[in-house]
This record gives structure tokens, C-alpha cells and sequence, in this order.
């Protein structure tokens, strides 16, 4: 029995220490993956952006794929209505890449097109996070849903590109304007709000992927902090601001894509498996 007991202890030890191995493995992979990012943005700031803001879009995408897919075994509409968000908000996402100073896609507009598009961008896609939070116990009207992101996207982009009213948000020469600034402080607010909301509704969430949500917020608060401060979209603020979306936009995936597939049972049928786990304990009893 003394031996028997031993060996658990090991076992358990030998697991953390595991465990351990790879979040340090992980942590020195990441900071590698960064400096090369900012190497790269040293040598080519035009790619690097575009691969950054590429990366956000595949997970956007792999997002909405992953969660529409699954959505009759869903007993809450929270990870689909935010699926949907994050749809179209890569959408608009790819439009800012595309519009960015020296692609070349839309030649008569000047960079405040791009900080447009990223404001619009980050403002559906925080207010959809808040948002997304009331359907944890709730169902959603899912064909209403769509046909709401729809239009809010049309008139977004028909403000930027047909009516000319959105407000400028960057001006060359002089900088970022008062209401881009004070617009990445309110998405900041936005932030700060949904997580103090995820972590109220704690319970509905598996720890391990409340823990990457709640780190991904924080790095997007300081993401969003960063890019108040940048005179040039080329310049270190710029750069530092893009780097921490690359890290908060990789938390984001490991929480639903890679849990999402290899642990399917604690995200996207975590309430089954509790219901299943309660008549358990009340069949023991």
C-alpha cells in the first residue's frame, strides 16, 4: 500500500513537472515566434502587418467554422453569437489590411481609411464580446442575429466609404486624431468591462479556458493602450501595439479553436457533461 501510494505521488509530481516543461517550452517558443515578428517588422513593416492582421483573420474565420458547425449540440448561444461576431468582424479586418499605406488596393484614399476600418473593427468586435455574454443562458434568434451583424457592417462601411461621415481617425502629417485616441480608450473600457463580466460567470466557464479568455482581454487592454501613442503607422508604438494583438489573438485561438477540438467536452459540450456528471453523483448517492 506504502508503495502503491509512493508511486501516485510520483506520478503526480512527474505530471506537474510535465506540465511545467511545456508552458516554459511554450512561453520561450512565443517569445522566439515574437522577436522575429519584430525583426521582420525592422525589415518589411508592410509584411509584417499583413501577417499579423492575416493570423487574426484565419482564427476569426477558424471561430465562426468551428462553433456554426457544432451549433445543434450547443446549450448556450454564447460561443455562436460570438462566432458570428468574429465573421464579420475579420470581414472588416481584411478590408483594414487591405487598406493599409502601401498595399495599394485602394490607391485614392490616404492611411486614415485603414484606422477607420480598425476602429470600426474594434468596436463591433468588443461591444460584440459584452454583448455575447448575455447569451450564456439565454438563446439567441440566430437568423436575426446574422441579419443584425449584417446591416450594422453595411452601414459601418457605407459611413466609411459612401457617406464619408465616419470620423477621422488618422491625419498624415500630424497623427491620430482625438477620436481614434479616445476611441482605444473606450474599446479599452469595453474590455475592462468584459472581464469583470467573464469573471462573474466564472462558473460557466472551464478554468482552463477562463484563464486564456481573462489573459487575452489583459493583453488587449494593453494592445489597445499601445496604439494610442503612434505618430506613424510604421512607427514602435504601432509595431508594439500589433505585437500584443499577435499574442492576445493567439490566446484567443488556444481558448476556443484548440480547446474547441482537443478538449471538446469542456467547451462545447461543457454543460452536458456536468448534466451527465450530476445524475452520476445522484445515481452514487
Amino acid at each position: 500500500m506504502l508503495i502503491n501510494s509512493l508511486w501516485i505521488t510520483q506520478a503526480i509530481r512527474a505530471g506537474r513537472l510535465a506540465i511545467i516543461l511545456k508552458n516554459a517550452s511554450t512561453v520561450v517558443l512565443g517569445g522566439i515566434v515574437l522577436y522575429l515578428f519584430h525583426f521582420l517588422s525592422e525589415y518589411n513593416y508592410l509584411l509584417f502587418h499583413s501577417l499579423v492582421e492575416l493570423f487574426t483573420i484565419v482564427v476569426a474565420g477558424g471561430i465562426f467554422m468551428i462553433f456554426w458547425n457544432v451549433r445543434r449540440f450547443l446549450d448556450s448561444d454564447y460561443l455562436l453569437v460570438l462566432g458570428i461576431a468574429y465573421l464579420f468582424v475579420g470581414a472588416i479586418d481584411l478590408l483594414h489590411s487591405l487598406a493599409y499605406k502601401g498595399m495599394g488596393v485602394f490607391p485614392e484614399y490616404d492611411p486614415n481609411l485603414s484606422t477607420q476600418l480598425w476602429v470600426a473593427a474594434r468596436y463591433l468586435q468588443n461591444l460584440s464580446l459584452l454583448a455575447g455574454l448575455y447569451f450564456l443562458h439565454r438563446r439567441a434568434n440566430l437568423r436575426l442575429v446574422c441579419l443584425l451583424y449584417l446591416v450594422v457592417c453595411m452601414i459601418l462601411l457605407g459611413t466609411i466609404f459612401y457617406w464619408g461621415i465616419f470620423p477621422d481617425a488618422y491625419v498624415e502629417g500630424s497623427g491620430l486624431t482625438r477620436f481614434k485616441v479616445g476611441s482605444e480608450y473606450v474599446v479599452s473600457l469595453l474590455l475592462g468591462v468584459s472581464l469583470v463580466v467573464l469573471y462573474r460567470n466564472r462558473n460557466a466557464f472551464e478554468s482552463r479556458v477562463l484563464r486564456l479568455l481573462g489573459a487575452a482581454l489583459i493583453v488587449g487592454i494593453a494592445s489597445e493602450l499601445a496604439f494610442t501613442s503612434y505618430l506613424s503607422v510604421y512607427g514602435p508604438a504601432n509595431m508594439l501595439g500589433h505585437l500584443l494583438r499577435l499574442v492576445s489573438v493567439y490566446l484567443v485561438y488556444r481558448a476556443f479553436i484548440v480547446e474547441g477540438l482537443q478538449r471538446p467536452y469542456e467547451l462545447i459540450f461543457r454543460d452536458l457533461t456536468q448534466t451527465d456528471q450530476a445524475l452520476r453523483d445522484l445515481n452514487d448517492w
